[in-house]
């Protein structure tokens, strides 16, 4: 590292008896170096483009309950399907940096900030709607309008810091309207559980409520049918070569995404 240092006439580490740290020099070159490891891994990847079976690490990063339920299905039949191909597959609600975490794939929910650095392919829309248990309705009542949700048991979806309204039908429009949570869930499966067990009223994605409403568990509320709530995308970074273990994974997923609303 000394001769490094010397040969590029800058102090590229703060060393102090306890511990090292990258200097602002340090910090250029580190970066200047990850990009160029990045372009070899892109000169290897339009290599291995030519061949037909998708072999290789693919790193994703997938919602909670919409990645288990509608996504992971999918990458389970690649899995099993093509066996020099290897997934690690991440679940959470927070939105990672595909770059700095190391991310080729990423299923995102809800509108999408500008970036340059990402390709998008939308994949759908989710269709969301109010339910509830027809115990909870025989002990409750259903309301009678929306106003009325006031009078109810409301789970909602969020943390203490965030919780999405509810857009929900108003004449030929939509409305917005924020609920005051019974129950507070940040995962779907379990805000799904919750409407079932009876504890109140959901504002559910018909992914997520499409079985427990065909099974006679939830029943509709005020709505007779779903609205749209939130654009699906998938991710990945611009600008580079996407090879046949990422590509099969894109056309699984796009030719998928047809049966969303069934």
């Amino acid at each position: 590292m000394l001769q490094l240092e010397q040969r590029l006439g800058v102090r590229l580490l703060n060393r102090t008896t306890r511990r090292l740290s990258l200097t602002a020099d340090g910090e250029i070159y580190y970066e200047a170096c990850r990009r160029a490891l990045w372009g070899l891994s892109e000169a290897q990847d339009v290599i291995a483009a030519g061949r037909q079976a998708p072999a290789g690490v693919v790193r994703l990063a997938l919602p909670l309950a919409f990645g288990r339920r509608w996504v992971a299905p999918v990458l389970f039949g690649l899995a099993k399907d093509h066996p020099a191909l290897r997934l690690e597959i991440g679940f959470d609600d927070h939105r990672t940096d595909l770059v700095d975490d190391g991310i080729d794939l990423a299923v995102r929910l809800g509108p999408l900030e500008d970036n340059a650095s990402l390709t998008t392919r939308r994949l759908g829309t989710q269709r969301s709607l109010l339910c509830a248990s027809p115990a909870y309705l025989a002990t409750a009542g259903a309301p009678a309008d929306i106003p009325g949700l006031t009078q109810h048991a409301l789970l909602v979806y969020g943390r203490r810091d965030f919780i999405n309204p509810w857009p929900l039908p108003d004449g030929d429009g939509t409305m917005l309207y924020q609920p005051q949570a019974r129950l507070m869930i940040g995962d779907g499966d379990a805000l799904l559980q919750a409407a079932v067990a009876g504890c109140g009223i959901a504002f559910l994605p018909d992914w997520l409520a499409r079985n427990s409403l065909r099974l006679g568990e939830l029943v509709p509320v005020l709505m007779s049918s779903a609205v749209d709530t939130a654009p699906i995308h998938l991710l990945w970074s611009a600008g580079r070569v996407v090879p046949p273990r990422m590509r099969v994974i894109i056309d699984a997923l796009v030719a998928h995404a047809a049966l969303l609303h069934e």
